[in-house]
């Protein structure tokens, strides 16, 4: 039986979400089942979304509004947010996937949008097969604590901040 870990992709650098969704390639390749639950981004086009329609054992789902750090009124994301946790425990119970990422999720879990303990909680009793990826800046250290890989990405240098160049297709989203 194979053991699943828990592995977080964290920093201030790019590369989060990518490393997450390398992985769910890599695992989608091995014909593992995938769902990848985004819990910040829209459904306007990107991407990831466009790409992973082609697998089909490769579930996306975008959860949230946007940019949750530009809105006053955080109600809604928080609202989204347990929702989408709901969701990704009913899937997770299904027992359907091999691998489930939470892209974003750090953000949530930050910005107080999902209540920390019940995450912890969860990834005590988590089925021992399932491999769980989270994403996003400011992982909790008790997050930390309990995942078996943790990645940093570390900002070395940025097009945007050093150059002013924007976002591109294929790159940024």
């Amino acid at each position: 039986m194979k053991t699943g870990l828990v592995i977080v992709f964290t920093g201030q650098g790019k590369g989060k979400t990518t490393a997450a969704l390398g992985m769910a390639l890599r695992a989608a390749g091995h014909r593992m089942n995938i769902l990848i639950l985004q819990f910040i981004k829209g459904t306007w086009r990107y991407g990831e979304l466009e790409a992973l329609k082609k697998f089909d054992n490769v579930a996306i789902l975008p959860l949230g509004t946007g940019f949750t750090w530009k809105k006053e009124n955080l109600d809604e994301d928080r609202d989204l947010a347990m929702k989408g946790w709901e969701q990704a425990l009913k899937a997770i119970k299904s027992g359907t996937y091999d691998m489930v990422v939470l892209d974003e999720i750090n953000y949530v879990l930050s910005y107080g949008l999902l209540p920390l303990d019940n995450v912890l909680e969860f990834l005590k009793n988590r089925p021992p097969h399932l491999h769980l990826v989270f994403t996003g800046r400011n992982a909790p250290d008790s997050l930390v604590e309990m995942a078996d890989l943790v990645t940093e990405m570390v900002v070395v240098k940025h097009p945007y901040k050093d150059k002013g160049i924007k976002a591109q297709k294929g790159v940024e989203f």
